[in-house]
């Protein structure tokens, strides 16, 4: 773990380096701008953040404000004469950094200072590992567990058609490899994760019913009503995609997103037709044609809530 020393000054640079290197590897930078590129090369190596306040341009608080927002478990620390010592506190107060080094430096307080910052930093790499693995995990489970909600809607909304319909829109997912939902594991813990699943659902009915009130007694091919919902020009007897979005995005998208009526068209237009259509590879792209329902086996539910990954415990 690594130490990053900002200041303008050659000489402080130097002092610091050759004061606090015993104790980590020390990378220096002489301007804010500078600082903000070591910190986008080497924020993985970085531990502790150390600036000083008066730098000609911008400041170093405002360093520090960078490395709150993209690096947030690194430790941050800024040095300042006494003189400023107001600009110290205020960072503080503000939640910018850990705490202030005042200038000239003692040598045994700057090194124990640096020392605990070192630890934490630490500390903070071991928690949001944890938190790292608590949240892939949750991210393997919510694809299963979207399905099973989605059915749920699906047969509140048109119960004799929910499970055709699913079985084709989960059938399609696969078809084109939709991936695990992404989840941010600095931003979710289990009860927020959770909340903001349940506004998905929401959302996805919500969107879902619009859909099939607008399609109510529509005359027009089914397919040609699908693609003007989606804002794509229809092949022949097809709809051609060049992106999967369209099919996979209310599995598939992040925590926290929100699920438009355009996300929620696929799965209203399967539910419409009762299930009657399927996704196919077309180079680059995707094809989906008119088809009756496949037959479903029946434990397919089971076998696709394996595939996208276990309901939570």
């Amino acid at each position: 773990m690594k130490i990053l020393y900002v200041d303008d000054e050659a000489m402080a640079l130097k002092y610091f380096e050759r004061l606090v290197s015993p104790l980590a590897p020390v990378i220096t930078a002489t301007s804010v701008e500078e600082g903000r590129e070591m910190l986008r090369l080497h924020g993985a190596e970085i531990g502790v953040l150390v600036s000083d306040q008066r730098m000609p341009g911008e400041r170093g608080n405002e360093l520090l404000s960078y490395a709150r927002e993209h690096h947030p478990g690194i430790v941050r620390m800024l040095t300042t004469a006494y003189s400023e010592l107001g600009e110290a506190i205020e960072a503080i107060n503000s939640g910018e950094i850990y705490r202030y080094i005042s200038k000239p430096w003692a040598l045994e307080s700057l090194r124990a200072d640096l020392k605990n910052a070192l630890e934490l930093a630490e500390l903070r790499r071991e928690r949001d590992g944890l938190m790292r693995e608590k949240m892939l995990a949750h991210q393997g489970q919510l694809m299963g567990s979207r399905l099973c909600q989605l059915l749920g809607v699906a047969s509140v909304i048109r119960s004799d058609r929910a499970e055709a319909a699913l079985h084709a829109w989960a059938t399609g997912a696969m078809a084109v490899n939709a991936p695990s939902p992404e989840v941010d594991w600095r931003r979710w813990d289990h009860a927020d994760l959770l909340q903001a699943e349940a506004r998905r659902v929401v959302q996805a009915a919500q969107g879902m019913t619009h859909w099939l009130n607008a399609w109510n007694g529509a005359s027009a091919d089914p397919l040609a009503v699908l693609a003007q919902a989606w804002q794509v020009p229809m092949a022949g007897d097809a709809i051609v995609l060049d992106r999967a979005e369209p099919i996979s995005r209310l599995l598939h998208g992040p925590a926290g997103s929100e699920v438009t009526t355009a996300d929620a068209a696929w799965l209203a237009w399967l539910l419409w037709q009762g299930g009657g259509a399927r996704v196919q590879a077309d180079g680059t792209g995707w094809r989906i044609v008119r088809s009756e329902p496949a037959a479903r086996p029946a434990d397919w539910l089971a076998a696709t809530i394996e595939r996208f990954g276990p309901l939570p415990d």
